[in-house]
């Protein structure tokens, strides 16, 4: 999947609003309207070139995808190491909040995980290299932009990261639906990482048996599993809501 392109309106326009570099823009023909004004004034205060193309072109470019009239060709996305995201944290004077995906390959997934971490004030995602999706055009989408304001990183072992978290003083919590501990009664208190598995299989058996804690979420409906954003944004939020109380 490529990770030099940004596509959709509102997320070429968080781009230009950030530090990203953004080589240039294309733009359907006659379409001016809108949120488009806004993205076009940005363009042209960063004097970054913007291109009228046919929508055909965009359409090609995107594979169909719904790109909104609007494309933008980037330096590919810069992964940071796992010392940046200690370091984020650090520099805020904040307890360390880090998110750990377990092998989540559906990009709408990653892409609304992050929107969630960023709102949540989460310092940064850590993600493996093999087996999960990576910042493609539809996770900036679907992130609605928050990406630029996301550090991500991308290792070789999600447990050899975890290891060493947990030697930072780091606090590791497994989503997993086969334990007692409700999400509600758990101390998230001081410096934590949430792992969340994949959307089929969960989190793998030796990173589970490398959680400190693992928490689930009550249920009372039919249906016994929650898509992987769903169920990470309301494990975020129980950590920010417990943050805000302690202050």
């Amino acid at each position: 999947m490529r990770e030099d392109l940004i596509i959709g309106r509102n997320a070429v326009i968080e781009a230009l609003k950030s530090d990203r570099t953004i080589e240039s823009i294309l733009i359907a023909k006659g379409d001016t309207k809108g949120s488009i004004t806004v993205l076009l004034a940005l363009a042209k205060e960063k004097r970054i070139v913007v291109k009228e193309v046919d929508r055909k072109k965009l359409d090609q470019i995107s594979e169909n995808g719904n790109h909104q009239g609007v494309i933008a060709y980037v330096t590919p996305y810069r992964y940071v190491e796992v010392e940046e995201i200690l370091q984020q944290a650090k520099s805020k004077g904040e307890s360390p909040f880090i998110v750990i995906l377990d092998e989540i390959e559906d990009p709408h997934n990653f892409g609304a995980i992050i929107r969630t971490a960023e709102i949540c004030g989460v310092h940064g995602i850590i993600i493996p290299k093999r087996r999960n999706v990576g910042v493609t055009p539809v996770v900036y989408k679907s992130s609605a932009g928050a990406l630029e304001y996301m550090k991500i990183a991308k290792v070789s072992n999600i447990n050899t990261t975890i290891d060493y978290l947990k030697k930072e003083g780091i606090w590791i919590y497994g989503a997993h639906m086969e334990t007692q501990t409700y999400c509600y009664d758990a101390d998230f208190s001081g410096s934590a990482a949430l792992v969340i598995g994949s959307e089929g299989k969960g989190i793998s058996k030796l990173t589970k048996e490398k959680c400190d804690v693992l928490v689930k979420i009550p249920m009372i409906g039919k249906i016994t599993s929650l898509n992987a954003s769903v169920a990470g944004g309301i494990l975020m939020y129980e950590i920010l809501k417990q943050r805000l109380k302690r202050g």
